[in-house]
């Protein structure tokens, strides 16, 4: 009879330890690998997949050298256990949907109590008061909260933007400097960076001040109208007006700054010097 094969020592590849190190150790071959990363104790599989799996016990794991994943079992669970890993799970998958209804309502409820003292600031306290005690509470549940939406909404058009441009075809070609090129420059954007970050809390902070600023240069500059609301009114228009006129008048003036600009020519002294500097790197370089 032909002597059988002998089996090749089992080596652990987490530990380096072999079966005669420790003969009381569970061995488990869990992949398609063969030779020396056949093997490993089912301790270390065990200390390696919690380090994989940070915490997620249900997560998935695959042999990082032939990419089997791994058939992991557990042991029955009594129905107390089941009933409270069904409800770990269940709120795991509720808690985002719960976090943006959260977040949605926190939204909702702030844009309400914003319309109600706009609507008190505007018409007064008194006249506001009575005003929503008096509507439909459905009416303002609904209508409250489109006064910031609104406001937003007006503030991101940006009419002034327009004018400079009609401005610009008719005016800043003629004050351009003689012999210049007929390029005409963008309108400048607001903002000293100018960028998406700024131009979005620059637009949210100046509609939600506005009607703070409105009822103020109404204050300022009609005090004889009788009506709060008026008042108002008519200095939200006149601050919307002054601006407007100052906005256009310094986008202008940024145009033609812009189109009179002059890009000067490379001094030749710095050219013709580092042209020698880069000769005489070239020579060293060529010398070593």
């Amino acid at each position: 009879m032909a002597l059988a094969e002998e089996q090749p020592e089992k080596h652990c590849w987490v530990c380096f330890a072999t079966e005669r190190d420790d003969h009381s150790a569970e061995w488990v071959s869990p992949c398609r690998c063969k030779g020396c990363t056949k093997w490993i104790h089912q301790s270390c599989l065990q200390r390696w997949l919690d380090e994989k799996q940070k915490g997620n016990s249900e997560g998935a794991v695959s042999c990082p050298q032939c990419g089997t994943e791994y058939h992991i079992t557990f042991p029955k669970m009594g129905p107390l256990v089941y009933f409270l890993q069904q409800v770990d799970r269940a709120l795991s998958r509720a808690s985002p949907f719960a976090a943006v209804g959260v977040v949605v309502g926190t939204v909702y409820w702030s844009a309400v109590t914003y319309g109600a003292v706009t609507v008190m600031q505007v018409v007064g306290h008194k006249k506001g008061l009575n005003v929503m005690e008096r509507a439909d509470p459905l009416f303002l549940l609904m209508g409250l909260p489109t006064i910031p939406v609104v406001l937003v909404l007006g503030k991101m058009i940006r009419w002034e933007d327009y004018i400079v441009r009609l401005w610009q075809r008719y005016s800043c070609r003629g004050k351009l400097q003689p012999g210049g090129s007929r390029y005409l420059p963008r309108v400048p954007a607001d903002g000293l960076g100018a960028g998406d970050h700024l131009s979005v809390s620059r637009t949210l902070c100046g509609a939600l001040i506005f009607p703070s600023i409105a009822s103020l240069m109404g204050r300022l500059l009609f005090r004889r109208m009788p009506s709060d609301l008026q008042r108002t009114v008519l200095g939200g228009i006149a601050f919307v007006l002054i601006k407007g006129a100052l906005k256009v008048y310094f986008k202008h003036q940024q145009c033609i700054i812009q189109a009179s600009r002059h890009i000067l020519n490379y001094p030749e002294g710095d050219r013709d010097g580092q042209n020698e500097d880069g000769d005489e790197d070239t020579e060293d370089s060529g010398n070593e």
